[in-house]
């Protein structure tokens, strides 16, 4: 593992960026940054240097941040208003482009970021609910995943950042599944959505030349001992023991694929089929109180999850055998939700 490889976790509730590093089976901490109450997303520029996040208050607003890489100070450089909070950041095209979901606005939108600073926004797509966005590995293609329409809208990106639907547009799921994260495979052949109140992971086909996605298999990530029920639109999944669909991804270079439910608290680990299709579960592990948002490292073995109700990370490795063990564990903030390394 590489010792300069560090974690940033966002604590949405008490409005800081916490920054680790990632030693041989631990975490140690760094340092801290307030940005504003709300931070539950953000995203990493690498080349430059610079973290762009979300926040709600005291008004919502993309913060850009520099990062010191050596001592994982965080410094604000800029702060752009935007209508309504974002639950959803991504960098595309090596940077100079950014792409948010507006859970609470019902939209999505693109800004061009050449200095390193979001400008105004040229492109924006409108669907109820808007949870996640994904662009493809070249910033061709993005995936806007709408919780409150159960559908993923399928747009191509200009050559000034713009958004156009491909055709069709969009990509249905089952009404009243909540559509709610998305992860490509590397290869990006495959794409793989977690839904948040049925708690399966359905996976698409997805055409290279035309960035469609078709609707394949899909497998149930909720453990069968729980006793949890479907779950809605406005309810309360802990105070009526609803599924609780969080976060996905790919890891042992897509060995495996990894899941969160929040109710139960456990993360599962799917087997993958040749040509990246789902496999069984073989594993659900019990971990941090309500696990909203995880990561995988870049050594594709060591995971980190956030618990939004604990307060804190857990570091687990993954065995080739897809069994996850803890190695550490570290209190960060409250409502701890958001974790990306850099």
């Amino acid at each position: 593992m590489n010792d300069a490889t560090l974690v940033l976790v966002g604590n949405a509730k008490a409005g800081t960026i916490s920054v680790l590093r990632l030693g041989e089976g631990s975490l140690d901490p760094l340092a801290e940054h307030e940005v504003g109450v709300g931070c539950g997303t953000f995203a990493i520029d690498h080349a430059r240097g610079l973290v762009h996040t979300a926040v709600k208050e005291p008004e919502p607003a993309i913060v850009t941040l520099s990062f010191d890489a050596a001592t994982g100070q965080l410094t604000e450089t800029a702060r752009r208003a935007i209508p309504d909070p974002l639950a959803y950041l991504v960098l595309t095209r090596e940077g100079e482009l950014l792409l948010g979901a507006s859970y609470a606005g019902n939209w999505g939108a693109s800004w061009p970021t050449p200095d390193g600073v979001p400008g105004e926004p040229v492109g924006r797509v409108e669907h109820r609910h808007l949870h996640c966005v994904v662009p493809d590995a070249a910033g061709r293609h993005a995936y806007w995943v709408a919780l409150g329409d159960d559908l993923v809208a399928q747009t191509a990106i200009t050559e000034d950042g713009g958004l156009e639907p491909l055709d069709p547009g969009t990509v249905s799921v089952e009404e009243g599944a909540g559509p709610r994260h998305l992860v490509l495979a590397a290869n990006e052949r495959s794409a793989y959505l977690v839904t948040e109140f049925t708690g399966e992971v359905i996976r698409f086909e997805r055409d290279d030349a035309t960035g469609v996605l078709t609707r394949a298999e899909s497998v149930s990530i909720v453990d069968p001992g729980a006793g949890l029920s479907t779950s809605r639109l406005g309810a309360d999944p802990m105070e009526e023991h609803l599924i609780w669909g969080a976060d996905v991804h790919l890891a042992q270079f897509g060995s495996f694929l990894l899941a969160t439910e929040r109710t139960a608290s456990t993360v599962a680990t799917v087997s993958m089929e040749p040509e990246g299709l789902l496999g069984a579960v073989i594993g659900l592990t019990p971990t941090e109180a309500q696990p909203r948002g995880f990561a995988v490292a870049p050594d594709n073995r060591h995971v980190v999850v956030a618990g939004e109700r604990s307060g804190g990370v857990a570091l687990y490795e993954l065995s080739d055998e897809g069994i996850l063990t803890e190695l550490d564990r570290r209190d960060t903030g409250s409502g701890a939700n958001w974790v990306r390394f850099a």
